[in-house]
């Protein structure tokens, strides 16, 4: 039954990422239980990254407001919404 799926997988030309052996319809993309580990290997290890440039690290931008440039300690900062600043 496995040969009947890989030369299913060679005709329609589904390959596994990892290796290039023909895919197996139970462990699909990928060949084998394998392959399929040394996949999420990579992805646990952090091998699948996408490069990006200098993000600000806190995504809603508290952190880039918090210091404006050129200004230290408390001057930088919001004010607490109590109306003083």
């Amino acid at each position: 039954m496995a040969q009947k799926s890989k030369q299913a997988a060679e005709a329609a030309g589904r390959r596994c990422p990892i290796c290039g052996e023909p895919t197996e319809t139970a462990y699909r993309p990928f060949c084998s239980a394998r392959c399929r580990d040394v996949d999420l290997g990579r992805w646990l290890g952090g091998g699948y990254v996408i490069a990006g440039g200098l993000a600000d690290a806190d995504e809603d931008g508290d952190d880039a407001m918090a210091m404006a440039p050129g200004m230290t300690g408390a001057e930088g900062r919001r004010s607490g919404g109590d109306g003083e600043e």
